[in-house]
């Protein structure tokens, strides 16, 4: 049986679109094949570093990253784009919760598989709707902010799971449903339905961050909630920005307490 963390790190680094796709595919199959488990007495992971990723696009500062309208096709496609490049940082971030965090339950490697070859779909298409705008994954610039955090909560797997799925990706339950009016008011009803199905989708993948930090919490005798807002405080500069998706959040393993904590913290 092949090792599932070795497969993790190879889908990290392989640098371009399709290969990390193709790669995250074909080792998700055969995790659910059982042909891929993680070792009994893995080694310590490597430290982290950056992962697999092509020439472009080109990384530039958050602030930085032109803003368009979505009433052009280029806006269209710049917006796409900006969504196309998070999901690509997704992937690595999934395979990453699985390579580095080590001796975990079963189900957690389960969790972050699926994860990983979710997000692997979402990136095919939003390529494919992005070529049929006439452009491609690269032609605008983007940013790194999901890898930062990656990095910066690389030696927990608490933090990892409180500032990646309930912070960062949980940012795309809240402006996802708001985007989606207005491609349709825009009249893009094909980039509406892909957005639709992701959203659906990362309801669930921020719903196993929130399991999996529940348990590290367990396990170190920790107030989940208090917790939580502690580290938002101690981490994100101004807090989480809203207004928030109450509905999905409360789905993705939130409860009312912490939202009006966030609120708060506005």
């Amino acid at each position: 049986m092949a090792d599932l963390h070795d497969a993790a790190a190879r889908c990290i680094a392989a640098r371009e679109p399709a290969e990390k796709v193709r790669l995250t595919r074909e080792a998700a199959a055969a995790f659910r094949r059982g042909e891929l488990a993680p070792r009994e007495e893995a080694p310590a992971p490597a430290s982290i570093g950056d992962p697999g990723r092509p020439e472009k696009p080109r990384l530039v500062m958050p602030r930085d990253v032109p803003q368009r309208g979505l009433g052009s096709v280029e806006g269209r496609a710049a917006f796409l784009h900006a969504i196309a490049h998070i999901e690509f940082n997704a992937i690595n971030l999934a395979w990453d919760a699985v390579y580095r965090f080590r001796a975990m339950p079963d189900a957690y490697y389960a969790d972050w598989v699926g994860v990983a070859d979710d997000e692997a779909r979402h990136f095919e298409l939003l390529s494919v709707r992005l070529a049929e705008l006439g452009f491609a994954y690269g032609d605008f610039d983007a940013h790194n902010g999901l890898w930062e955090m990656a990095v910066k909560t690389a030696d927990s797997g608490l933090r990892r799971m409180a500032l990646v799925p309930r912070v960062l990706e949980a940012r795309g339950l809240d402006v996802t449903p708001g985007m989606i009016a207005r491609l349709r008011g825009n009249g893009d009803e094909a980039s509406a339905q892909i957005l639709e199905l992701i959203l659906r989708e990362e309801v669930a993948h921020v719903a196993a961050g929130s399991r999996w930090y529940h348990w590290h919490c367990e396990r170190e005798g920790l107030a989940p909630g208090r917790e939580f807002i502690r580290l938002v405080r101690e981490t994100v500069r101004g807090g989480v920005r809203g207004p928030f998706n109450r509905p999905a959040r409360l789905a993705a393993g939130f409860d009312e307490n912490e939202i009006a904590q966030l609120e708060s913290l506005e």
